[in-house]
């Protein structure tokens, strides 16, 4: 096992010389690489290799770390500290840089990026072949070949007209010869002195060519500022008629840098406005008090049964815009109240054969709730759905248009970018809205990888998805009241789960609790969020320098994570954050009400938010003119008659107006009740295919005598029986429209009461987020893992004191010798490294340090699970003995 002493020969070497410690922040921060829990520390270092896993790591680099990469990329392998700070400061040492170098190089340190001590640094060989440059795949830092690179295939002899041309000595060989031609270009003092004899024709090329990219075309006849160039090695062909700018010179001309502009520190997100916290907060509550009118309503109007599923699923294009009509909103807004209904589990499709869109049994008992615990669900499911409704009206892969809920709508990226939003707004200053461009300033400097959509992004998202989710993000927050005039709410806080806003929110006189939820000015770490990662902040001057060499330990609380990758809280955090967001909002919000102001027009004012026996009752006595901070219904004939056909009489009506009006009730609107009641049920219609009967053999002469009833084919049966051939519905449509005021009637002559028939689909669970990657492991987890892992490695690499097969296997035994080495074994204490094949045929490696042997059976404590296990001997392949020590 290496020792600090010893420099790791390979990335396996230097993981082993990682304590727990560390080795739990390498698989926190790459939870890809515990799954499934890697035998040993050869093959952790092997998967933390691969393709896939390096992407990913590289993709949640800050842009700083990731230009370190790319530096390493162009360096020698291995390289030195000071030729990586020459590469990232320049010949000038940037002192930003300077200071931040070593924390950025420790980030890669901890993900396995980088392995090495500081005179050896090595980017791991993926890494490597994904940024450096090459003709397919130019280099994020606009670099080109090296001098060695370039010539590879040029003839010995061009190589020593260059070598002459720039008045080297000639050599023997092209080996010694490119290794001078290199010496000379990477001398600042030569080659300033080499540059000194061309034009300004000769210069501007290079300048053209210096930040990339570094190709350019040639004519077969180059002019003579190209000739002069091109004599020299200062551009070397690599095809016909193709040049390029070797890296050793781009570098000189660049002072050594390998990017224009390296980015040490973090841009800060900057305050356009700053409100009252108290403002912040009633503006926020008067948005979620609307945003519950608006699910309440949509729910309303889908409750007999809602819009139908398309065949490929979703809504229609004509539905939602129906919905956005009923909703007096945009059609993206409507979009955005829909897939919200969805998300928090109160709509989904019934699931019958002619499928159609419902409320489920969920919302009948969210309806049951308190205004703010609603509020609180709805505003949690936003927090952690996949589900982006911005997306809508768009076109995915196939070039399929994307329908609100519909497929394709899930952008695992979505949960997180919501937090890491919120997160920059809770580092302002409490009132503090931000400017939407250094918002997104912010997000392209944690995650300047392109394409971070991801394979489920559509072509046309490209590497705009993040910008686009947090933009969606501020004006969904805005609309939901997590925000209000664009700052973060004290509520919202607490949604995330900041402790100073749960322990010391303000209530409704506007008090100030003395906690902070936030350490930091602009956001960029130090969240004292529950459930959040610590994370060193690049931009922190005060932060800690972080370590440098392979075998230094990294504490677990300061590794180094870029503030990027907010963990959000787990169920029972989040449900307990919620409930403070809940106790934080109930106080703003306006209390419900259990009377309206009737007035002489026929209609009545409700002055805010009504009791829901109240409002429920309004809905069906009265049309609802007009909304907005007081809701204004309006009493008809044909709304009265509809709470009649409800069962209600008009002494109930009356009772009813009287009990919850702070006015009298208006002669009109009682005259209006008297009326329609009076009329009501004097006509009763049944299935005969229908009848109408009535006690007063005029009225029914009247309407025989009608010419609109001629579409009805009636006939008078007897003095009070009129018989129709139309069915009892259109019968009832029909003389409602000729201004009478009939009943139906049920067989036994009982009127028939109507009520809106509630649609339910069946019980739903709410859609279940689609993960970004493997989750973060827990405590638990980590440490279980760490010492599988480590009692694999320690079978792999500890001597045996047998002499292994040579093909490497562990070597078979007889199974009276594998009795007898077990037996011995529990005598004498000794630990054992077996062969076991399990019940399903798996072959795994075990070491093991028995305690009993009976009935062909072994009972031992076994390293790799840590705890005591009994294996049959039966399936015991070999046992080897442990060398001591």
């Amino acid at each position: 096992m290496s020792t600090p002493a010893t420099p790791p020969r390979s990335l396996a070497e230097a993981l082993r010389t990682r304590d727990d410690v560390s080795l739990a922040a390498l698989l926190r921060s790459r939870p890809d690489l515990i799954t499934p829990v890697p035998t040993d520390l050869t093959q952790l270092a092997t998967r933390a290799g691969t393709r896939g896993s390096v992407v990913r790591a590289l993709e949640r680099l800050d842009r700083f770390a990731l230009q370190t990469a790319e530096a390493l990329a162009v360096a020698a392998d291995p390289a030195p500290y000071d030729a990586l700070l020459g590469l990232m400061a320049g010949d000038a040492r940037d002192p930003a840089v300077t200071e931040a170098l070593p924390r950025a190089l420790a980030t890669l340190r901890e993900q396995a990026l980088v392995w090495g001590a500081d005179d050896r640094l090595r980017l791991v060989r993926t890494a490597r072949e994904l940024l450096a440059p090459s003709p397919q795949h130019p280099s994020p830092t606009g670099l080109g070949p090296t001098v060695a690179e370039a010539t590879a295939g040029m003839s010995p002899g061009r190589i020593q007209e260059i070598v002459t041309a720039v008045s080297l000595p000639s050599t023997h060989d092209s080996v010694s010869a490119v290794a001078a031609l290199t010496k000379l270009f990477t001398a600042r003092r030569r080659m300033k002195a080499l540059l000194a004899g061309a034009s300004e024709e000769s210069l501007e090329v290079l300048n053209r060519l210096v930040w990339g990219p570094p190709y350019g075309q040639v004519t077969a006849e180059p002019a003579a500022r190209l000739r002069w160039l091109i004599d020299r090695g200062l551009l070397l062909p690599t095809a016909p008629g193709t040049v390029v700018l070797p890296r050793e010179v781009a570098l000189h001309l660049r002072a050594g840098r390998a990017h224009r502009a390296a980015e040490p520190v973090a841009p800060a997100v900057e305050a356009k406005a700053t409100h009252r916290p108290q403002v912040v907060d009633t503006t926020a509550a008067g948005q979620a008090y609307t945003a519950l009118a608006t699910v309440e309503e949509l729910l309303k109007d889908w409750d007999e049964g809602g819009p139908t599923v398309m065949r490929a699923g979703g809504l229609s294009v004509r539905d939602l815009k129906r919905t956005a009509v009923a909703l007096d909103v945009a059609e993206p807004v409507a979009a955005f109240w829909v897939e919200l209904a969805y998300a928090a589990g109160l709509l989904a499709s019934d699931g019958e054969t002619d499928e159609r869109y419902a409320a489920t049994p969920a919302h009948d008992e969210w309806l049951e709730q308190p205004a703010a615990q609603r509020w609180a669900r709805l505003a949690e499911a936003w927090l952690t759905a996949t589900r982006t409704s911005g997306l809508v009206g768009g076109r995915d892969g196939k070039d399929r248009t994307l329908s609100a809920l519909g497929p394709g709508l899930d952008r695992s990226a979505a949960p997180e970018v919501r937090h890491r939003v919120l997160g920059l707004l809770a580092g302002l200053p409490e009132g503090a809205s931000p400017s939407a461009e250094s918002v997104l300033a912010r997000l392209r400097w944690e995650r300047p990888v392109r394409g971070a959509g991801g394979a489920q992004a559509g072509p046309q998202e490209g590497d705009d998805l993040r910008s686009r989710l947090a933009r969606w993000t501020l004006s969904e927050a805005e609309m939901l009241g997590v925000t209000g005039r664009g700052a973060l709410s004290a509520q919202g806080r607490a949604l995330l789960g900041l402790r100073g806003a749960v322990a010391g929110g303000r209530g409704s006189g506007g008090g100030r609790g003395s906690g902070r939820g936030v350490e930091g000015g602009d956001g960029g770490g130090g969240l004292a969020v529950a459930g959040f990662s610590g994370v060193a902040d690049p931009s922190d001057p005060s932060a800690p320098s972080a370590p440098s060499g392979p075998g230094d330990k990294l504490p677990v609380h300061h590794h180094h994570r870029p503030p990027t990758s907010p963990q959000p809280l787990s169920p029972a955090e989040q449900a307990a954050a919620s409930a403070a967001a809940a106790r934080l909002l109930a106080p703003l919000l306006p209390e419900p009400l259990d009377h309206v102001l009737l007035q002489a027009d026929l209609t009545a004012v409700a002055p805010g938010p009504l009791e829901r026996p109240l409002a429920d009752m309004l809905d069906v006595l009265a049309d609802v003119e007009s909304k907005g901070g007081a809701t204004v219904y309006r009493f008809t004939p044909g709304s009265v008659r509809r709470a009649l056909d409800a069962g209600r009489s008009a002494s109930d009506l009356h009772d009813f107006l009287t009990a919850h009006s702070r006015t009298p009730v208006p002669q009109p609107l009682a005259y209006l009740i008297d009326d329609v009641a009076r009329r009501h049920g004097h006509l009763r219609i049944g299935a005969a295919s229908a009848y109408v009967r009535c006690d007063d053999d005029s009225v029914l002469s009247e309407i025989l005598a009608d010419k609109r009833s001629a579409g009805l084919r009636l006939r008078r049966l007897a003095p009070t029986v009129l018989a129709a051939q139309a069915d009892p519905a259109a019968l009832l449509d029909g003389l409602r429209a000729m201004g009478f005021a009939p009943a139906a009637e049920s067989a036994d002559g009982d009127v028939v009461i109507t009520r809106a028939h509630a649609h339910r689909s069946p019980p739903r669970t709410a859609p279940e987020p689609v993960p970004d990657g493997p989750p973060t492991p827990d405590a638990t987890l980590l440490s279980a893992a760490i010492r599988a892992i480590r009692a694999g490695d320690r079978a792999s690499t500890t001597p045996l004191k047998s002499t292994p097969s040579p093909n490497g296997e562990l070597p078979r035994t007889s199974s009276a010798e594998t009795l007898a080495t077990m037996q011995a074994a529990v005598l004498t204490g000794d630990t054992l490294w077996i062969g076991y094949v399990n019940a399903e045929g798996t072959a795994s490696q075990r070491v093991i340090a028995p305690i009993r042997v009976e009935g062909g059976f072994v009972t031992a404590y076994d390293h790799t699970a840590d705890e005591v296990r009994t294996y049959p001997l039966h399936r015991v392949t070999g046992v080897a003995e442990l060398a001591e020590g």
